[in-house]
C-alpha cells in the first residue's frame, strides 16, 4: 500500500477545488517575541474550497483553551461542514476573555462576508503570543486582501504555509496522490510548530478518561475525496493519534493546538465505500492520511527550537499500551535525558531513572536499553536485563552521535508498546525562550 502513494507539489491546493493565500497585515505589532522577529513576514492565511466541504477537527485538551478553538468547536457542532479556514500568526488570541471570543467570531464573519459563505462554514485558528488582544482592523484588512489573492498554484500554498509560522525556521508542506474507487484522489497539508510542542488533541477538546496529557502546533489538511463526516472524523482521530499526539519538543501543551481537514468530494469517488473502516478504500484513505500527518508531525520536531537531534523513542514489552506511552513520554521529556542527547552522551542511567519515576510498571532487572540507526533492526544494547553490556563507551557514543537515531527500551513485562518522536534540549532553546525583561517585545507568550 505504501508504494501506491505519490508525493506531489502544492500541499493544500494539490487536491481539486482548493485555493489558498497568505498576506502580511502586521498582526504582531503589539508584541512579537523573538520567534516573530522576521520583518514583514506573511501573518494571515486563507484556505478555501470552491464548493462546500465536509469538515473535521482535533483540538487541544489544555483546560485553558484559546478563543479560535472554541469557535471551531461551535461551528463544527453546527453541521460538520466547512468551506474556509482563516489563520493568523503572531497572536494566539488566548486568555483574552469575552472580547477575544468576539474577535475570533469576527474573524469568521469577516471571512464569510469576503467569500460570500455562511459564517458557520468558516473555521478559525491563531498562534502567537498569549494574552494580547487581536488588532482587528489589521485582521479585517488582511482577510480582505487575502480573499482577493486566492489561487491554486503551489506558490499560493507556500504563502499560506509561511503565514502560519511563528518560531519555525522553515515551512512544512506535503501532498500525496493515490487511487480510490478508480479515481485519482489527493490529500495535502501544511503545519507549523517549533516550541510549546507536546500536543494531546481530541475531537471535543476534552481529556478522555485515563489518557495521558500530551509554540502551538497547527495543521490544515485538504482532500478532494468524497467522505462522510463520521468517517472523516474517525480517520482524522486515528491519524492524529499516530502522529501529532506522538511528538514532543519541550513537553508543553499549547492553548491553541488544532488540526482541521476539509473534504470537498471533487475526486468523484464513492463516499459509501469509505463508511466501513474495514473496506479497502477506507484503509487506503487512512494510510494516506496517516502518512501526511506523520510527515508533517516529524517536520515539526526536526524544526524544534534549538533542536540538533531527532530521537524516536520505542518502548516495547510494557504491561499495556498505556504503560508504554507513559514510559516513553517520561524519557522523551526528561531534561536530563534530552541534554545528554544534545551532548552525545549515551547515558542509560538517566533513561532508567526516567522509566522508574514514570507511572509505568518497571522492574529494573528486566529492562533493556539500546540504540540503532533510524528504522534499523541492528540494535547496540547498552543495558540487558538491567545489567550493562560489553558494548564499549566509544561504540555507544558513535550510536548517538548522528542527528537522528532510535532509542529502544524493552520492559519485558508484557505486550504493550508505544512510539514517541522527540528532540534534544540545547543552550539555544534556553537562550531563545528565556526572554529579556529589559526588552518587553522579546518576551513570548
Amino acid at each position: 500500500m505504501k508504494n501506491a502513494f505519490k508525493e506531489v507539489t502544492g500541499s493544500v491546493v494539490a487536491p481539486q477545488g482548493f485555493l489558498a493565500s497568505g498576506v502580511f497585515c502586521d498582526i504582531k505589532r503589539l508584541g512579537t517575541g523573538k520567534g516573530s522577529d522576521k520583518g514583514p513576514k506573511r501573518d494571515l492565511a486563507l484556505i478555501v474550497s470552491e464548493v462546500p466541504a465536509t469538515a473535521a477537527g482535533m483540538f487541544t485538551t489544555n483546560q485553558v483553551c484559546a478563543a479560535p478553538v472554541k469557535v471551531c468547536l461551535e461551528h463544527l457542532r453546527a453541521g460538520r461542514r466547512g468551506q474556509a479556514i482563516v489563520v493568523n500568526s503572531g497572536n494566539a488570541n488566548a486568555c483574552t476573555g469575552r472580547p477575544g471570543l468576539a474577535d475570533a467570531r469576527a474573524m469568521a464573519a469577516a471571512t464569510a462576508a469576503a467569500l460570500h459563505l455562511p459564517r458557520t462554514e468558516v473555521l478559525v485558528a491563531s498562534t502567537g503570543r498569549i494574552g494580547v488582544r487581536m488588532p482587528m482592523a489589521n485582521v479585517r484588512e488582511g482577510i480582505r486582501r487575502a480573499a482577493a489573492l486566492l489561487g491554486n498554484a503551489p506558490e499560493h500554498a507556500a504563502e499560506a504555509a509561511e503565514a502560519i509560522m511563528t518560531s519555525d525556521t522553515r515551512p512544512k508542506q506535503v501532498a500525496l496522490e493515490f487511487m480510490l474507487d478508480g479515481q485519482r484522489v489527493r490529500i495535502g497539508g501544511i503545519a507549523k510548530g517549533a516550541g510549546m510542542i507536546q500536543p494531546g488533541m481530541s475531537e471535543t477538546g476534552r481529556r478522555p478518561a485515563a489518557r495521558p496529557l500530551h509554540a502551538t502546533m497547527l495543521c490544515f489538511l485538504t482532500t478532494d475525496a468524497a467522505i462522510g463526516a463520521p468517517a472523516l472524523q474517525a480517520a482524522l482521530q486515528e491519524a492524529t493519534a499516530q502522529s501529532f499526539n506522538r511528538i514532543t519538543v519541550d513537553g508543553d501543551m499549547s492553548t491553541n493546538d488544532t488540526v482541521l481537514i476539509l473534504a470537498n468530494g471533487l475526486a468523484g469517488n464513492s463516499a459509501a465505500r469509505l463508511r466501513s473502516r474495514a473496506s479497502r478504500d477506507a484503509q487506503v484513505f487512512q494510510a494516506a492520511l496517516n502518512r501526511v500527518c506523520l510527515d508533517l508531525a516529524q517536520m515539526i520536531v526536526r524544526d524544534g527550537e534549538g533542536v540538533t537531534r531527532f530521537v524516536t523513542v520505542r518502548v516495547e514489552g510494557a504491561e499495556n499500551d498505556a504503560d508504554a506511552d507513559a514510559a516513553a513520554r517520561a524519557v522523551a521529556n526528561s531534561a536530563l535525558v534530552k541534554t545528554s542527547w544534545f551532548g552525545g552522551d549515551p547515558n542509560w542511567g538517566r533513561i532508567i531513572d526516567a522509566l522508574g519515576y514514570s507511572t509505568a510498571a518497571v522492574n529494573e532487572d528486566r529492562v533493556d536499553i539500546g540504540y540503532s540507526a533510524p528504522g534499523s533492526r541492528r540494535i547496540l544494547w547498552s543495558l540487558r536485563r538491567g545489567q550493562p553490556t560489553r558494548a564499549t563507551f566509544e561504540a555507544l557514543c558513535a550510536a548517538v552521535a548522528a542527528n537522528e537515531f532510535d532509542l529502544h527500551i524493552r520492559l519485558n513485562l508484557g505486550r504493550g508498546r508505544a512510539v514517541i518522536y522527540a528532540a534534544d534540549l540545547t543552550e539555544e532553546y534556553v537562550e531563545f525562550n528565556k526572554g529579556d525583561v529589559s526588552d518587553p517585545a522579546s518576551l513570548g507568550g
